[in-house]
């Protein structure tokens, strides 16, 4: 049996959660990306009606180019962190020293940062 197994497995059940929820992200930047590359084609047809094509040039506005480019380099992040988290978490483990637990500055900055660009993105919605 491998010594502390129970340890080493939530370990890496924690990792693939991140894996999971980072290319989850990376997924929905492509969505977006390709969502605006829709609306930029659509907004470049000829239409009639002004006020549609308005609308349309809005929803393409200038978020509306980097937001699913954001996205997938969030996405990436997300992974290359948990993959530094796992092999830190591995290491703590196997080390028989025992250690203090975890300081958590980092996870409540990133959380806090995620609420914040979550609540920007909801105005820009409800605003736009």
């Amino acid at each position: 049996m491998i010594p502390r197994y129970s340890d080493h497995a939530a370990n890496e059940r924690t990792f693939l959660a991140w894996i999971r929820t980072g290319i989850a992200v990376i997924a929905f930047g492509f969505v977006v990306e390709k969502f605006n590359l829709f609306l930029v084609v659509l907004a470049g047809t000829a239409s009639a009606d002004a006020a549609k094509r308005l609308y349309v040039d809005r929803l393409a506005g200038p978020l509306g180019r980097y937001d699913g480019i954001a996205l997938i380099i969030v996405g990436v992040s997300l992974i290359l962190f948990a993959a530094a988290r796992f092999f830190r978490t591995a290491r703590r483990i196997d080390d028989p020293e025992p250690r203090p637990a975890f300081d958590t500055r980092v996870e409540v900055m990133f959380s806090a940062s995620l609420a914040l660009a979550a609540a920007a993105v909801a105005v820009y919605l409800v605003l736009g």
